[in-house]
């Protein structure tokens, strides 16, 4: 007997549809056969699938299993189709009588004893399941609260085999999981780092607030113990508030990296990822026989801290340069190739010298630039914004904070983001991702502005990408102070952040 079940397939963190087909044959020996490019976790699923469906007390067909899980094109991973497989099976033993199971998409880890375990991607399989226009999906308690935030299905939490065939066979309901108000948990999203706690620091700051605004990336150099660390981990305070569907994007990426744990629901808060200057490659840009999103995926729509820059390793730095351009990462294999968004701003911190103070003498010049130079001039043109981080006045760290807080910057930077929006036509575009043409069209600069680039082109020998670097951060600095034209004092305190390209 033949039956069909609704699954999917992660692709990258997308659900496709997967339909699970078993076949029971009325004859032959026993022995299970699973196609469909399944990987060895899927292969061994029909044993937790044995042992789940005995220990619940129902009977395992004693004959010759075939079990499909289609479309073959996609490589399949993964304990996700423990109950599906078992639904088809009891379906096509006559376990399950009613066809209730054609309307509902079901995935699960089975335990031996039949009890549910979480599975990754929860959230893509609502949406695809509400794409599909099923009435609805079965997936292990643990959870159907992140799957409940992408609204618009019902979710039936299980805790074991036993509860879904009860529910299928229509002998007992299951209560759906309450829809969650995402808007709601957003909007009550709080910081867990104030800018008021660092002590100093405006210049930069003000440098942190023009990133914030126009989504630029930064470099901190300055010595250790200046509150750069800190700082970098309250930037994502100052950003305007994930909309629900940045939120919903966020957190497929870490449901599908299985990083979603069961206390949260949904990301509330712009994420903050600090890799260890020791990641590999892979690690930092994904990969994988089957790719899976890294860091810089899992910073979307956040903030990518990195570290003591110099100390990664330059293979790994330059990786950095196609999604600092594109926003998104490509991973190509054999059989497919994917892409990861990863929209996010760099924020790099490093010391002066190995030391980690700047240099006072000849010999420590020469360390300092042999230290700067770890790092590549192309990767360096793709960073806006290159601010200095002085050591703070004792003066200072003694005193009550009064410095600018998170709050009063994040006003600044939805001010400057809402003009920009207007000044757009309503489309969210950041200013560090304007093309060429909306640049020369939006970043116009008078006769003084074109003269400070003209000299700041020749001493300082910037390249071109650093010339729209440049008028990038102007245009922004101009929407801090909602200004329609980019004037010259713009352009000169844009240009002062670019005056690490002599060190560098």
């Amino acid at each position: 007997m033949l039956s069909q079940v609704h699954s999917y397939v992660l692709h990258g963190i997308e659900a496709i549809g997967c339909e699970i087909e078993v076949d029971v044959a009325d004859r032959g020996l026993a022995k299970t056969t699973i196609v469909g490019l399944p990987d060895a976790s899927v292969k061994e699923s029909i044993e937790r699938v044995r042992s789940a469906i005995i220990n619940t007390g129902y009977a395992f067909p004693m004959t010759r299993l075939l079990i499909n899980l289609a479309p073959a094109e996609h490589k399949k991973e993964g304990p996700v189709y423990d109950l599906p497989i078992a639904v088809g099976l009891m379906l096509a033993n006559q376990s399950i009588q009613s066809q209730k199971h054609k309307r509902l998409m079901f995935a699960g880890e089975l335990a031996l004893d039949g009890r549910l375990r979480p599975i990754k991607g929860a959230i893509s399989m609502a949406i695809l399941a509400t794409k599909m226009k099923l009435d609805g999906i079965v997936l292990p308690m643990a959870n159907a609260p992140e799957a409940a935030a992408a609204a618009g299905i019902e979710v039936y939490p299980a805790d074991s085999l036993a509860t879904v065939v009860s529910f299928l066979n229509e002998q007992h309901e299951i209560e759906p999981q309450p829809a969650l108000d995402a808007e709601r948990c957003l909007t009550d999203a709080a910081p867990t780092v104030d800018f008021s706690d660092v002590r100093g620091q405006e210049t930069v700051k003000r440098a942190l607030t023009i990133a914030a605004a126009g989504g630029h990336n930064v470099l901190m150099l300055g010595p250790a113990g200046t509150g750069k660390t800190m700082m970098a981990r309250a930037l994502p305070g100052v950003l305007p508030p994930l909309s629900r569907d940045e939120a919903l994007q966020t957190t497929s990426i870490y449901s599908a990296a299985g990083q979603m744990n069961g206390n949260r629901a949904l990301l509330t808060c712009r994420p903050f990822r600090a890799p260890h200057h020791t990641a590999s490659a892979a690690a930092l840009i994904g990969g994988g026989t089957i790719p899976k999103p890294g860091e810089v995926s899992l910073a979307h729509h956040g903030v990518l801290f990195l570290d003591e820059l110099p100390e990664f390793t330059r293979a790994v730095l330059e990786t950095l340069r196609q999604p600092l351009e594109d926003g998104v990462v490509t991973i190509a294999r054999a059989h497919s190739s994917i892409r990861f968004p990863a929209n996010f701003m760099l924020v790099a911190a490093m010391n002066p010298t190995p030391g980690g103070d700047f240099a006072t003498d000849e010999a420590s010049h020469r360390e300092m630039d042999r230290y700067l130079s770890r790092i590549s001039g192309p990767l360096v043109d793709r960073i806006d914004i290159h601010v200095e981080v002085p050591r703070v006045p004792y003066k200072q760290l003694a005193s009550e904070p009064t410095g600018t807080s998170t709050a009063q910057m994040r006003e600044q930077v939805v001010a400057a983001r809402e003009f920009s929006t207007d000044r757009n036509g309503g489309a969210l575009n950041t200013n560090a991702n304007l093309s060429g043409r909306r640049l020369d069209k939006l970043a116009a600069l008078d006769e003084q502005g074109q003269e400070l680039m003209r000299q700041s082109m020749n001493e300082l020998g910037l390249s071109a990408r650093a010339y729209d670097k440049v008028r990038r951060v102007a245009r922004t600095i101009a929407d801090l102070e909602a200004s329609e034209a980019v004037k010259s004092h713009h352009v000169a305190e844009a240009i002062q952040y670019r005056l690490l390209d002599r060190k560098m």
